[in-house]
């Protein structure tokens, strides 16, 4: 019973959002916080779904534009990863969204980047005008380095482009890290705890293509480490 009930809430607000928030994209197009209020909307589903969200940002903020670096779990990242993205940022996304109806126009028309990863060469354009865009129109990027879902796999290795766009925009990169979500069922009352941490930003100005390998394997390792401590801490959340 919970579990319909659930799926009928959540169907009727993504639903309303789709539709107003796409009237707002066709008022103002590709602006600039068309994403942040979607995600705020998004976010709002959490509770429904018996989340609690913890979110937690690096005390110094900076409105320099930058790269956040996401990991990527399932499909509840859209209601808890949410919660965190800022004003002026704007996700990179793989081009076949365009072909879902109605969500990947509205997906276009908020000022997403669509990447066709199938392709190579087109795939290095897309991320050198992403970098041009970050200079341009100081946007921020939300990309999921692991290109796919890790399914509570723990952190998937890291595909280049994020750190290929960041170096070539000279902007900071940010990670953002959602802990374990594999516990999350829409018929449980109460699916506990997920902590969302943006962490400090790490700097890229100075750094060549040559090392983008090299700055990908530290990010990685610095996130893979902090995941751990995370899943930790929301289970011991969890279990008072």
């Amino acid at each position: 019973m919970l579990l319909i009930l659930r799926s009928l809430i959540l169907a009727v607000m993504l639903l309303l959002s789709f539709v107003f928030g796409g009237l707002f994209c066709l008022i103002r197009p590709r602006h600039r916080d068309n994403v942040h209020m979607f995600a705020k909307i998004f976010s709002f589903a959490a509770p429904v779904l018996g989340i609690k969200v913890i979110v937690r940002k690096p005390e110094v903020k900076t409105e320099e534009p930058c790269v956040f670096l996401a990991n990527h779990q399932n499909n509840f990242d859209m209601f808890t990863h949410t919660a965190a993205v800022p004003k002026g940022t704007v996700s990179l996304g793989k081009k076949s969204l365009a072909w879902v109806p109605f969500f990947g126009q509205i997906y276009w028309l908020s000022g997403n980047i669509l990447i066709d990863r199938k392709n190579r060469s087109r795939a290095f354009d897309t991320m050198a005008q992403t970098a041009k865009k970050i200079k341009e129109k100081c946007l921020s990027i939300w990309i999921f380095p692991e290109g796919t879902r890790s399914r509570g796999k723990g952190l998937l290795p890291f595909k280049s482009g994020a750190f290929h766009t960041a170096i070539e925009a000279g902007v900071s990169m940010v990670p953002v890290l959602a802990s374990n979500q594999g516990h999350i069922k829409l018929n449980r009352w109460n699916n506990g705890v997920v902590i969302i941490e943006m962490m400090d930003p790490i700097e890229t100005k100075g750094l060549a293509k040559s090392q983008v390998k090299e700055l990908s394997s530290r990010i990685h390792t610095m996130m893979s480490a902090r995941l751990t401590q995370l899943n930790l801490e929301a289970t011991a959340l969890m279990a008072k």
